[in-house]
């Protein structure tokens, strides 16, 4: 089984934002030499807590600085831009790393409404989702627009002879419809709806698969947060961190990440004490061969090749080294 990477650039308390782009960077590099198949980066907007607001920036100096993983987005949320401008964006990522560049896409705002409305006022932007997924397509495969398209005449560039690797990206049966039909590989994200609906979207996206030329049979993963450490109790400890955010999420709060013993320290209500044990029994959390044991009961459950790991940890050291243990526990192919 492949191990991929899902890096959302979370800012910790006591040090600037800047600094988690950079922590990505480093991150990234790490996670290459353990022998990780993918690194995406996500688009969060106006969140004190996830940084990542311009995947296709972050993506450059991924590619720039690695040599081997490919470097891709978890995702671009296409309805705040225009088409030909993220087709262009993307080839020019090719070319710094051909071969090597996923477009994962995605149709939710990765904000609150009213930012949605500051990246793009138009109301009905993610209506025509669909279209601008195919027009991107053929742009950024330099194909023309079909016939009586006003943008026909328009051209992608800088051309050459790979193009990017499109994902549809979701958490509920849309996005499975929609990769499906249009034949392109798709990306669950288990983490978001605790695992909620994942074998229905995987069914869904399977049993309608239409083949396409780049990818004659349907191509799935899931998304899962999980953390290791070298012990459980310390990857419990180092839980608390999102615990303490998942509560403030809870109340639409979008605040940096806290210390374990800040976390720890806080004076919870019975209401916020119950979401932090639906949190607990849920999660992926204890040593490395936990973690390794858990990712392969739901590649088996869910009948995957890959799974695509996202972690949070206070401090960045914490979270290189929980990418390690996975690692050794469960060696990337």
């Amino acid at each position: 089984m492949r191990l991929s990477v899902l890096d959302q650039s979370p800012a910790a308390q006591e040090r600037s934002q800047d600094h988690a782009i950079r922590e990505s960077l480093a991150l990234a590099r790490h996670c290459e030499a353990l022998g990780y198949h993918r690194y995406w980066v996500s688009e969060h907007h106006n969140s004190a807590s996830i940084v990542g607001t311009a995947p296709e920036i972050l993506m450059a100096a991924i590619a720039a600085t690695t040599t081997r993983i490919r470097v891709g987005s978890a995702g671009v949320m296409l309805p705040h831009y225009a088409a030909l401008k993220v087709a262009e964006q993307f080839r020019v990522l090719e070319a710094i790393a051909p071969g090597r560049i996923d477009l994962g896409l995605g149709r939710a705002p990765g904000s609150d409404r009213l930012t949605a409305m500051a990246l793009n006022p138009d109301p009905g932007a993610a209506e025509n989702f669909p279209s601008q997924v195919q027009e991107l397509d053929l742009w950024l495969r330099g194909e023309a627009l079909p016939e009586g398209h006003p943008f026909r005449s328009i051209r992608a560039h800088p051309a050459g002879p790979t193009s990017p690797e499109i994902w549809i990206l979701g958490s509920s049966d849309y996005g499975a419809q929609l990769a499906a039909f249009l034949g392109y590989p798709y990306a669950y994200a288990y983490f978001f709806t605790d695992g909620r609906g994942t074998e229905e979207a995987l069914a869904l996206y399977r049993a309608s698969y239409r083949p396409s030329a780049r990818h004659p049979d349907p191509v799935a993963t899931i998304c899962v947060w999980a953390l290791a450490a070298d012990t459980e109790a310390e990857a419990r400890r180092l839980l608390a961190t999102r615990e303490h955010w998942r509560v403030g999420f809870e109340k639409g709060l979008r605040t940096a990440l806290v210390s374990p013993e800040d976390a720890a320290a806080h004076p919870y209500t019975d209401a916020e004490l119950a979401i932090v044990r639906r949190l607990r029994e849920r999660a992926i959390v204890g040593t490395g061969a936990q973690v390794a044991a858990r990712l392969r009961e739901l590649a088996a459950q869910f009948a995957l090749d890959e799974i695509v790991v996202n972690t949070w940890t206070h401090d960045p050291a914490a979270r290189r080294h929980s990418y390690e243990l996975i690692a050794r526990s469960l060696p990337p192919e």
